[in-house]
């Protein structure tokens, strides 16, 4: 397949949305931690996740349908409880990297504006860019994103390896108290990213479609593996300068979400030098900007969508009914929680780790079923992953929950 940029979309905004926390903050705490023995952990959740985020744009793109449909044929109570599970998990998850992308805006433009008041900016921003641009500006927006966002941690992770001293110990590591444990559950909750991006994913597929006109089965899966693919790269490199900076310096990373980005900007201008705190301020603010971007369009768009396919034309504005809702629920849980950043990002990676095994059952029942066109149904290899997978999930839930 030749390579376009044209054709290059959905994968992007996948990577938009899955590198954000999971990269910067919890990417970056493995490295400070444990150097690089959990990149076992990134690597194998990668893997095991790999079929159910492909099955996205798989089934988005050889039906015409989101996820959400196919969820509505599986049987109504299957969406009822993805509507019940995302309305659970949205607030906090939005909450959370809105709180990450005020915490370095407050940190690269200074004091004049506090976290609180960067937290409303950003949100309106996001919110007149989404109203105003919808899908296409932020098709747009998001190639620029993840280059300036790749080849920045790219250059990074180059310097720090240019001025490491240490021996650098690729030992495999598996914690074992309950602290170690409860860390490592969130560090592969949201790695590359919960499970419900696969459903965003088949949202933008459709909405590819509608703009480009031609979005075929073989097109996706490219452009989801490119996305995928980077993902996966990232996190290695986040892991790396965490490592490579911070491991063994005896510095912990602060929950407070100011004092977390001062840390964050002090990390890579001590691997690049202080000429560089603007560059890769820049940098890691649109990593964030583009996650908290994405799901501000993200979780509004999927529950317009199951509202409407559980109600019927009831919301003829249900887009813009849920993305204010998410705003308004966004800023009154940042205001009262502002200080407590980390459990944020536990709450949220956790549950997402814990609802992971529910999203890959379904989406594997769906890919499987009659409701998929037999030619785009999985390979005898994905299927085996694909069970693999599941085992993995529910028994990696089963261990955090016993333990």
């Amino acid at each position: 397949m030749t390579f376009s940029l044209k054709k290059i979309g959905p994968g992007l905004l996948f990577a938009g949305a899955a590198i954000g926390v999971s990269h910067l903050v919890q990417s970056t705490r493995a490295g400070a931690d444990f150097g690089f023995g959990l990149i076992w952990a990134l690597l194998l959740v990668n893997l095991f996740k790999y079929p159910f985020f492909q099955f996205g744009p798989r089934h988005a793109s050889a039906t015409g349908e989101s996820l959400l449909d196919g969820y509505k044929k599986l049987g109504k109570p299957v969406l009822i409880a993805y509507f019940i599970l995302t309305f659970a998990t949205m607030f906090t998850i939005q909450t959370a990297v809105t709180i990450v992308t005020a915490g370095i805006a407050s940190s690269l433009f200074g004091d004049a504006i506090n976290i609180e008041t960067w937290t409303v900016i950003i949100l309106g921003v996001c919110l007149m860019l989404l109203l105003v641009g919808k899908y296409n500006l932020l098709d747009k927006l998001i190639k620029i994103i993840i280059v300036t966002l790749t080849l920045s941690t790219i250059i990074a992770v180059c310097f720090a390896l240019f001025n490491n001293t240490n021996a650098i110990a690729l030992k495999q590591l598996l914690p074992k108290n309950s602290v170690e444990i409860t860390f490592l559950i969130a560090f592969m909750g949201w790695m590359p990213a919960p499970l419900d991006i696969s459903v965003w994913h088949s949202l933008w597929a459709i909405e590819k479609k509608k703009t480009s006109g031609e979005f075929s089965p073989k097109s996706a899966l490219f452009d989801f593996n490119v996305g995928y693919i980077g993902t996966i790269i990232l996190g290695i490199a986040f892991v790396a300068l965490g490592a490579l900076v911070m491991f063994q310096s005896g510095t912990t990373f602060n929950n407070s979400a100011g004092k977390f980005a001062n840390q964050l900007l002090d990390m890579y201008t001590q691997s690049l030098g202080n000429w560089a705190f603007i560059f890769v301020g820049i940098a890691a603010f649109t990593t964030m900007f583009s996650t908290t971007l994405t799901t501000l369009d993200a979780s509004p768009r999927a529950m317009a969508k199951t509202s409407q396919l559980l109600l019927g034309n009831v919301f003829k504005k249900g887009y813009l009914f849920w993305i204010l809702i998410l705003s308004a629920g966004t800023i009154i849980i940042f205001f009262c929680f502002a200080s407590e950043m980390g459990l944020l990002i536990k709450i949220a990676t956790i549950l997402s780790f814990l609802t992971a095994p529910f999203y890959a059952i379904i989406n594997y029942l769906l890919i499987s079923s009659k409701h998929t066109p037999k030619a785009w149904r999985p390979s005898k290899g994905l299927h085996i992953l694909s069970i693999l997978g599941i085992i993995f999930l529910v028994g990696f839930s089963v261990w955090y929950l016993i333990s």
